[in-house]
Order: C-alpha cells, then structure tokens, then sequence
C-alpha cells in the first residue's frame, strides 16, 4: 500500500529537482537529483548526475550518506533506474544500502530502465510516485520527448519585423532584434544538442552557428546540422574547426531527426530559412516556436516563414503562447505548436 504524500515529501521531491537543474542540459542522459533523509528528518546525502559515465545521483547521494543511509528515504526527481549501463540500476544500490521509503517525482518512460518502482516494492521498500510530476516532466522534457519519439524536441526560433519579415528587400536581415534578444538567441542555443539550418541559409548569410558571448566562443558547442542537395563551400564559416558539423544530403527531415535521436541529442534548434522552417512545420516536426519580434516595419522582403499550403482561415495553424516578454526593445513569444483539427472552431 502506497503511504500518503506528506508535506515534506513534496519539499525534499522539490530539492531533489532543484539539484537536478544542475546536471547538464545538454547531456544524452536525462537530469537527476537525489537526497536521502534519515528517520529524524535530517539530509545526510545529496547528489545530481553530472552527464554521461559519471554515477547517478542516487549513487551519489548515497556514497554521501554511508551508513546513514540504513532506514532512510530516498527522495529522487526520477524514478530510480531499474537496469545496468555503464552504471549499476540504482534500484540495487538503494536496497543494499538498506534505504526503506523512495519518493520519485517523474516515472521514467524509458522502457530499458524502467521498472523501478516495482523492483523496489518487490524488496520490500515503500514506494510514493508522482510527487511533482509536472515539475519533474518540466525539467526533462525535451529528453522524455527523444525518449518516447524517437526524435529530438524542435525548437523553431526566428526572428522578425511586426509585419512578419526576416530580411528585407536586398537581402539583408543583421540586425532585426537588438543585442538582448541576441544574446538570448546565444543562451537558448547553449541549452540544445544541435542548431539546424538549410544550404540556402548557409549559401546566403554564411552564419557559424556557434554559442557565443561577448567575450567569443564560450562552452561546449551544439552540433552544426546543415540540410540540403547543394554543396557548401569549404571555407562557409559552419564547416570551421570552432564546432563539430553534420551534412544531410536529404529533404527527409524525419530521417534527419531520427539520426540526431540516435545521437542522444534531444533538443534541436532550428535556424534555418522560410523554406526549411516552412517544411518542418509542414511535416509536424515543430514542437515549440520562439518568436523575437522587432517593433519595426519593412513592408517587403523575405517573409520568416514560407508557404504552408494553407489557403482558407479555417485551417490556419494556431499556437499555443506559454509567455510573453520584452527583451529590450524587443517582444519574445514562446509557443507550442499545434493542429487546427484540435481547435474546438
């Protein structure tokens, strides 16, 4: 029988998840925390999973609890893994660590490490799931999306005038949105595995699709992922040494993306022109939209996105904004992205 959630299983389930936020976003593995109480209540082990071939964060918090660990319980963001990687399953340590209750926040939808709950209760360990579920899928959502898709979460962001165009009529776009949103471009692309964009953007703008500050290149580099039938040159800024880059000679954006799937890669960026961000929504491939809109007008130029084949109101794709903001002179829209079948009208 499972024991109520009580007020401090929700505390130490939202500590747990505080340290998890310190595990690499970027790493394949999701982000995990743990801490282990004793029976007077008192934190004798803490830990988070510091990326891949490092141990987990039970693991971590248990070595930090030693002994103490005997009749303690385990609070973790995750369900404990229930299978041998390049680590033991957590599962095992926590029983022969002599831990008696786990609180987990988030089941694990990962079908090989899955099971953990049951491999618990079937030693005898109390078990309380679904603590913070929400806040536990929030924190790995990207990773749980690779996970049960198969494919990385899309991100499509762009940037535009209020009347929707990326580049004027020359061709030139640098810059539409200020130094802000700017660096936040920088930011959001240090929080994903790979930055997509298309032969045309690359033949056009030459951009280097690198995380940068303002002091240059800073942290480690999201894949440079470059889709298209024609050649880049061998001296365009995406093929230099600054970040590792992957060619798809192919227009199956899907095969694309399982590829970067097999990679661990789970957060994907997408960069490119109207023309690929046109096909990726096309093909349902867009999971969220972040939007820099410049309060600036152009009346002509190239337009941020490009035919959807969409020719009546009734079938115009319709977002669904998480927030809204001002980043300086600038308005950021966040959005998911979805079907009008699932409009109610």
């Amino acid at each position: 029988m499972t024991r109520q959630t009580t007020p401090d299983d929700v505390r130490f389930v939202e500590r747990a998840i505080t340290l998890a936020a310190q595990s690499p976003v970027v790493d394949p593995n999701p982000r995990v925390g743990a801490v282990i109480i004793n029976a007077r209540g008192e934190v004798v082990g803490e830990g988070f999973h510091r990326g891949a071939g490092h141990p987990h964060a039970e693991i971590e918090a248990l070595r930090r609890a030693g002994e103490a660990a005997r009749g303690s319980t385990a609070f973790v963001s995750l369900e404990p893994c229930n299978h041998a990687g390049r680590t033991g399953p957590c599962t095992e340590a926590l029983i022969t660590a002599g831990v008696t209750r786990v609180v987990f926040a988030l089941a694990d939808p990962n079908p090989l490490a899955a099971g953990g709950a049951d491999r618990l209760r079937a030693a005898g360990v109390q078990v309380t799931s679904g603590v913070l579920a929400d806040e536990g899928l929030a924190l790995n959502r990207t990773w749980v999306h690779r996970v049960r898709t198969g494919r990385p979460f899309v991100t499509w962001k762009f940037a535009a005038t209020l009347d929707g165009r990326s580049a004027a009529a020359d061709g030139t776009s640098r810059w539409i949105t200020g130094e802000p949103a700017r660096a936040e471009v920088h930011a959001l692309r240090a929080t994903c595995g790979a930055v997509i964009a298309g032969t045309g953007t690359v033949l056009t703008d030459d951009p280097q699709l690198t995380v940068r500050d303002a002091q240059g290149l800073t942290g480690p580099q999201p894949l440079r992922v470059v889709i298209g039938h024609r050649s880049v040159p061998g001296e365009a800024r995406v093929l230099d040494e600054t970040a590792p880059t992957r060619l798809f000679r192919t227009h199956d954006l899907g095969q694309v993306l399982t590829e970067l799937g097999s990679l661990g890669i789970h957060h994907a960026l997408l960069e490119g022109g109207p023309t690929l961000a046109a096909a990726f929504v096309r093909a349902g491939l867009v999971d969220e939209v972040v939007a820099y809109l410049a309060p600036a007008l152009l009346g002509s130029g190239t337009p941020a996105l490009g035919d959807l084949g969409i020719a009546t109101i009734g079938n115009i794709l319709r977002l669904s904004p998480s927030s809204v903001s001002v980043v300086g002179s600038d308005v950021r829209i966040v959005a998911g992205l979805h079907r009008p079948d699932q409009e109610g009208h």
